[in-house]
């Protein structure tokens, strides 16, 4: 096995941590297109969820209405996935309630 090392270009990853040659930040604009913000993540988390458990939802009704190409195996594994993701945000919303907590209660 041949291992070819290229050399470090630190120009090449300064530029993509997204930082100017000399250390300072891109401007905000240039930086925010590449990366995604907490809120379109968060945003994107939760039609996750929704569409997961929208799918176990119709997987059951199938299932329930004796349709031969939906197992019980497969919407079990739906059901639980759905569940999980739920489980998940709920976690998340806690755990963002109470940082707000604590940050509200800081004194300054």
């Amino acid at each position: 096995m041949k291992v070819d090392l290229k050399p470090f270009d630190f120009a090449e990853a300064v530029a993509r941590a997204g930082l100017r040659p000399d250390g300072t930040p891109l401007a905000r604009g240039a930086a925010a297109t590449g990366g995604a913000s907490f809120q379109q993540a968060m945003s994107q988390a939760l039609g996750a969820v929704s569409q997961q458990q929208h799918q176990a939802t119709a997987m059951q009704r199938e299932l329930q209405l004796d349709n031969p190409a939906v197992s019980l195996e497969q919407t079990m594994v739906a059901m639980q996935k759905a569940q999980i993701g739920f489980q998940a945000v709920l976690s998340v919303r806690s755990r963002l309630v109470q940082a707000y907590s604590e940050i509200m209660n800081m004194q300054v």
